[in-house]
Order: structure tokens, then C-alpha cells, then sequence
């Protein structure tokens, strides 16, 4: 069993371990744990000793946790789990117990259990390269780190410097993390690493100190003081509420680990590593983290690998890239483009409109250097590579061109038919509609095959999500092309079948549609709004309706009239009557158009008295948790009907895209894994009871009853 673990002697009495274990990556297995046994006791064992390196034979140091071992806990299973980390936390307590130094190499990623090993050690050298991460992010799995990391860390640094660490999941690069004090030196090229790991073990000889963990020595205080000290005593008390803001109450791992933090601060070590293992123990069995586990793990890598791309098609790689529009979007589309390399023609009415579009870039370089993220080099290159320009010709040889002006199906297909010639050869058409349907765009390019919905989020810097969607007559090639490209601007594509809306706005809309019902109802705005924060919504329905705009709302019901769309997913009566209402009849078109449902004067936000005046009825008394189950299940149910019909192709993307493009809450996994977590009978149940108080909108779609049939869940 030794075998994954290579264990080499030389001759100053150095042990060299090079983790080497079966599949792409080390990770904290059932072949760690006994190949991390075997070594330590053969450690124990050895005679002539005088240090120790931990080192990798993988690109990634260490990876952490085996997830799917985590995913595959249940209830009942607790004693077993704790024994399995109580066994693997002695091995790394006999590490930091012998007699000799120990040093990490830390040759690439160091993340989770990874990081945690490296903690056991008592010198951490790592290659000073961007490639190498350093951190415990398991709070983003909701988790803790359970192998040491939370008592280490907090007595290694002290409380307050280790909680953003920890409760944030920072990564960090071998820079910050010297400065940070979570590594002791770093080496400006891989080759120095392990000669310098041996030299650190030499010059060290017969140096006790070295071989003790600061927290071993008899003299230790945790940095910053312990938990009673006053200065800390103070951070503490107001911790929990400054985290409660943050997280509303529906993550638990943030609270289990600052709970942990705490008491590593107050107790002993043995003591504080025991809560450490309940707190784990405890988290593993939550639904959240399962959520967070299969969605943010697997099936983001399931995304970002490629699942959803066709498999037979070269890599397509895009070199210019033209951009219809400088306006908000187009600015952000022409920023990310250049930021990765790619030359950019941007295209608007004027020069001048184009020139404003190209100084949105060079405002937000001139941030990432005032950070010193980048340098005037770097930020002379990215906009080099972008043109400002009214001439059509200038978009000749583009591979992609973007279509990003208004909402308006006439004005699209204008610019369609009257740009598409200046594409290179298999060139594709992108447009960045976020609702009208791609197929019916299509039909004014001259190859439908090559025209594709690229459907970006605001703003376009700072979203990571883009909604590729795939007309009638979408080639696969055009289809990998728009994929190759995503991924080449950092951006994580999900790939979703026509409808008006696609999946996200479709999605999206029934939030601030089943907020206006409930206004119009007579419940009182401001409850409706806080009631869909409680969820876990980044903002309330009505305040997310003003940021979007009713004007955006009455525009795009114009423009569905038109096209003969009206209703085609339901009626809309409640949210054409709060358009009306705010839009045509008092001039409120929504934030940045006098106001919505909310007035917004010098930086404060308050209801509009007419709203309250209008609708409210204070008879009207519905339960909080019908209001939370209509805007969470709207969306849910939503989000089920188009993977009915195959608008969401796979579950994974409608998982991504519903946290990513929608801003589902974190803790649901998505809008499809909530079902999963929540139970098909009982979703079923609940929307029957919806349905008859609230209306047929809430009926439960068919799919589920196909599931439980099945007896399958949404994977």
C-alpha cells in the first residue's frame, strides 16, 4: 500500500514522502489514510533521522477531501465518520510530533485537506507561481475544514486574522499567503524547492525549536490573545450578528465554524480539535452541503469541462471579435474580450458613442492598477486591442460578431442583415437578447446555421455566467464555437434550447411577477421585498423589479404584443397592472426613471407612498411562509417546466445557471437540486396546496411525478 506514497532516505538522514496517488490528484481518501498510517509509523520508526519533506508528484499539491465520499454520508453513519477523523487527525498529530523538522513543498495547489497537511508540518515552502493556490474554502461546500484546519489556522495566526480564512474561503497566492504568515518562504522556481526544503532541514540540525509546533511550546500564546482577552472579547460579541447579515440564517457552515474558531481560541488543543470533528461530522449530514457539494463541484465541473458542448468538433478558437453596440453591454462584452487577448471592433452609431463604450475599459484598468493588479503595460495592451468605430467595414475577417443593441426584434434584424457580410469564412453570429426568441432572429441572417443567442448578464465584468441558446437551425459548429469562447473570456457557459426568455429572464420574471401579485393582492410591499431576502434572494422582488426597470417591463410587453407572444407562459394581468400603474400613469419607470416601487434620493432608498396607497390592504393577512414558498416555488417550478420541455438541456446547466444568471440562494444548490433536497412527494404536496390557495401557476409539473414513478431524482 506504500506504493502511492514514495518514501527515499538520503544520505543527511532527509525522508523525502512524494504523494503519488492513484487518479489526477492527491486527495484525503481511503488510500491516503493508509498510505499516510503506514508512513507515519514507519517515521516513528526510523532510525538516523534528521528531517522530513512532504512533497508531490502531481501538478496539484494536494486536493482536499474526497467529496464523493462526503456526498455518500447519511444519517446513522456519525460514529464512523468521527473515528475516521479522529484516526486521520492523530496522523498528523504524531507528524508534528516527532523529533525532527518537517517541511511542506508546496509544488501547486494547496486547498482544504491539502492546506491542512501543510499545517501539520512545521516549515511551509512553496514556488512563488500564480498557479498555486493556498486555503481552506470548504465553507463554499458547506463545509468545515475538519482535518485540523480550523484549530491550526486560528492558533497559527489568531482568531481574527484566521476568520476571513476561514468563513470566506479565501484562496490566496503564495505572496499573500507569506505576507498572511499561512507560509514561512517562498522560491522563485520549482527546481529550488526540494534542495531548499533539504538546506532549511540542515541548518536546523539539532535546532529543537524547529521541530516544535508553536502551539507545543510551553510558553504559547495564541496571536492577538486568546478568546477571554478583551480586545477580543469585543470581536466576539459582535461576530454571530455581523455573520447572521450575511448569511440570513441559511448556511450553517459559517456559524458551525466560527463556533469552532471560537472555542480554539479558548480550549485546549485536543479539546478544540474534538469540536472541530463534531462540527464537521455535523455539517455532512446537512442538506446545504449536499447542495453546495453536487452543484458546486460536480456539476460545475461538469459545465466547465465541456458536457454541454458537441464532442466532435475541433477547438474553436475566436481572434476578433466584433461588438454591435457600446452601450452597458457591449462596453462589458468588448472589456472581457480584449482582457483575454482577443482583438475587438467596436461598433456603434457615432465614433464618439463607440469612444464612451472603449473609456469604460480604461476606467475599470485604471482600477486593477490603482490595486496593483495591473501594469501599465498590460493595461496599454488590452486597450490596443479595442476599436472604437461607426464604419461597418471595419468588422471585416471578424470570426464572431455580437449583436448587442436594444430589445427591439426590427432594429436586430436590421443590423443583422446589414453586418453579416463582413464575417470570415464560417464566421458566427451572436446576439445578446436576453428574451426575444433566437429562431425568429434567425431568420434575417442570410445562415441561420451560424446564428446563435449569446446571452450575457449585467455587468459583464464582474457576472461569470453566459446563456448560450441554440435556434431551430443552430450548427454544432456554431454552437462550440460560442462555447470555445465563453470559456476563453473566463466565463462559465450553460447551453439552453429556444423559448421566449430562454431559461434565465424566462426564470428570472416569475420573481418580480409573483412580487407584484402579492402587491396587488394587498400585501404590504415592504414585506414581500424582505421576504424574498429571508429566502436567500441577493435582493427583494421589487427592488430587483426597479433595478431592471418597469420601463424594461412595459418595452418588452410592447414588443411581445407584436410579435404575437402575449401570455404564452401564463398570464401576466398583476404585472401589467403595477407597469401601468408606475410607468403610464405616474412616470415611474424604475431606479435610474424617477423611481419604482422605491424613491432613491441622496443614497436612500424608501417606498413610494403611492404603491402603499394603491394596493395595500391591511385586512389582507397571509402566512410569511406561503409569501417565501410563492417566490422560491415560482421560480422552482419555472425552472422544472423547461427542463420538461427541454429548454434546459441538462440539469446541471439549469442548476449553474439558476445560481449564477438568476441568483438562486446559495444554500439550494439550484433551483432543480432544491427539489432534491426538499423531496419530490413534498414539493408535489406543497404545490398542490399552493395551487389551490394561489392559482394553477403553482401546480406541480409532470416531470416530478415522472421522477417519483421512477423513483429517480434530478441528476
Amino acid at each position: 500500500m506504500m506504493s502511492v506514497f514514495k518514501y527515499e532516505k538520503d544520505a543527511d538522514g532527509i525522508v523525502t514522502i512524494t504523494m503519488d496517488m492513484t487518479g489526477p490528484v492527491n486527495a484525503m481518501n481511503a488510500e491516503f489514510r493508509d498510505a499516510m498510517g503506514a508512513t507515519v509509523d514507519r517515521l516513528e520508526a526510523e532510525q538516523g533521522l534528521s528531517g522530513v519533506v512532504f512533497a508531490s508528484a502531481k501538478k496539484v499539491f494536494f486536493a482536499g477531501g474526497d467529496l464523493k465520499e462526503l456526498l455518500a454520508f447519511k444519517k446513522g453513519e456519525e460514529a464512523n465518520f468521527m473515528g475516521m477523523l479522529d484516526t486521520m487527525k492523530s496522523f498528523f498529530r504524531k507528524l508534528e510530533k516527532l523529533p525532527v523538522p518537517v517541511v511542506s513543498a508546496i509544488n501547486g495547489a494547496a486547498l482544504g485537506g491539502g492546506y491542512e497537511l501543510c499545517l501539520a508540518t512545521n516549515y511551509r515552502l512553496a514556488w512563488n507561481d500564480k498557479s498555486v493556490q493556498i486555503g481552506l474554502p470548504e465553507v463554499t461546500l458547506g463545509l468545515l475544514p475538519g482535518g485540523g484546519g480550523v484549530v491550526r489556522l486560528v492558533n497559527l495566526l489568531g482568531l481574527q486574522a484566521a476568520l476571513p480564512y476561514l468563513l470566506e474561503g479565501k484562496k490566496v497566492t503564495p505572496e499573500a499567503a507569506l505576507k498572511a504568515g499561512m507560509i514561512d518562504e517562498v522560491v522563485d522556481s520549482l527546481e529550488q524547492l526540494l534542495p531548499r526544503a533539504k538546506a532549511y532541514i540542515l541548518a536546523n540540525k539539532g535546532n529543537q525549536d524547529a521541530a516544535i509546533q508553536p502551539w507545543d511550546k510551553k510558553d504559547f500564546r495564541i496571536p492577538g490573545g486568546n478568546a477571554s482577552s478583551p480586545k477580543l472579547a469585543q470581536v466576539l460579541m459582535g461576530a454571530p450578528a455581523m455573520l447572521a447579515q450575511k448569511t440570513r440564517g441559511l448556511l450553517p457552515a459559517p456559524e458551525q465554524i466560527l463556533d469552532c474558531a471560537i472555542e480554539a481560541a479558548r480550549l485546549d488543543f485536543e479539546a478544540a480539535q474534538r469540536i472541530e470533528t463534531r462540527g464537521l461530522t455535523y455539517l455532512v449530514g446537512t442538506p446545504e452541503a449536499k447542495n453546495l457539494i453536487t452543484t458546486f463541484f460536480f456539476q460545475m465541473n461538469k459545465v466547465n469541462s465541456g458536457a454541454s458542448r458537441p464532442k466532435d468538433v475541433a477547438p474553436q478558437l475566436t481572434k476578433k471579435v466584433g461588438v454591435l453596440g457600446a452601450g452597458m453591454m457591449g462596453q462589458g462584452i468588448a472589456y472581457v474580450s480584449a482582457m483575454a487577448g482577443i482583438e475587438v471592433i467596436l461598433k456603434d452609431i457615432s465614433v464618439e458613442a463607440a469612444e464612451k463604450g472603449k473609456a469604460y475599459s480604461e476606467k475599470l484598468l485604471d482600477k486593477a492598477m490603482a490595486r496593483g493588479r495591473m501594469s501599465p503595460e498590460k493595461k496599454a495592451q488590452v486597450l490596443g486591442l479595442i476599436k472604437p468605430t461607426a464604419d461597418n467595414a471595419d468588422l471585416q475577417g471578424c470570426d464572431l460578431i455580437i449583436e448587442a443593441v436594444f430589445e427591439n426584434i426590427a432594429l436586430k434584424n436590421k443590423i443583422t442583415s446589414s453586418t453579416e457580410q463582413y464575417l470570415c469564412e464560417g464566421g458566427i453570429w451572436g446576439s445578446n437578447t436576453s428574451t426575444l426568441p433566437i429562431t425568429q432572429l434567425a431568420e434575417a441572417a442570410s445562415k441561420p446555421e451560424n446564428f446563435i443567442g449569446v446571452h450575457f448578464f449585467s455587468p459583464v465584468d464582474k457576472m461569470p455566467l453566459v446563456e448560450l441558446i441554440c435556434g431551430e437551425k443552430t450548427s454544432d459548429i456554431a454552437l462550440a464555437k460560442a462555447f470555445d469562447y465563453a470559456r476563453q473570456i473566463k466565463k462559465t457557459p450553460i447551453v439552453v434550447n429556444d423559448s421566449l426568455g430562454f431559461f434565465t429572464s424566462r426564470t428570472f420574471g416569475t420573481y418580480f411577477d409573483e412580487g407584484a401579485r402579492m402587491v396587488v393582492e394587498g400585501v404590504a410591499p415592504i414585506k414581500v421585498d424582505n421576504l424574498g431576502k429571508a429566502i436567500g434572494m441577493p435582493v427583494g422582488p421589487l427592488t430587483v423589479h426597479d433595478e431592471v426597470s418597469q420601463e424594461l417591463s412595459r418595452k418588452a410587453m410592447e414588443t411581445w404584443a407584436e410579435m404575437g407572444v402575449t401570455d404564452k407562459w401564463g398570464e401576466q394581468d398583476a404585472l401589467r397592472e403595477v407597469v401601468d400603474f408606475l410607468v403610464v400613469q405616474n412616470g415611474r419607470g424604475g431606479r435610474h426613471h424617477n423611481g419604482g416601487y422605491f424613491d432613491y434620493r441622496d443614497g436612500n432608498k424608501t417606498l413610494w407612498a403611492g404603491v402603499v396607497e394603491k394596493f395595500y390592504k391591511a385586512d389582507v393577512c397571509m402566512p410569511d411562509q406561503d409569501i417565501k414558498d410563492r417566490l422560491l416555488f415560482r421560480q422552482v417550478i419555472e425552472t422544472l417546466k423547461c427542463l420538461q420541455t427541454n429548454v434546459l438541456r441538462t440539469v446541471a446547466d439549469g442548476n449553474i445557471g439558476s445560481i449564477m444568471g438568476i441568483g438562486a440562494p446559495i444554500w439550494t444548490g439550484g433551483f432543480l437540486q432544491f427539489v432534491n433536497t426538499y423531496g419530490l412527494e413534498r414539493f408535489q404536496t406543497r404545490c398542490g396546496e399552493l395551487a389551490a390557495q394561489y392559482g394553477e401557476r403553482f401546480a406541480c409539473p409532470e416531470i416530478v411525478a415522472q421522477k417519483i414513478a421512477a423513483g429517480e431524482t434530478f441528476v
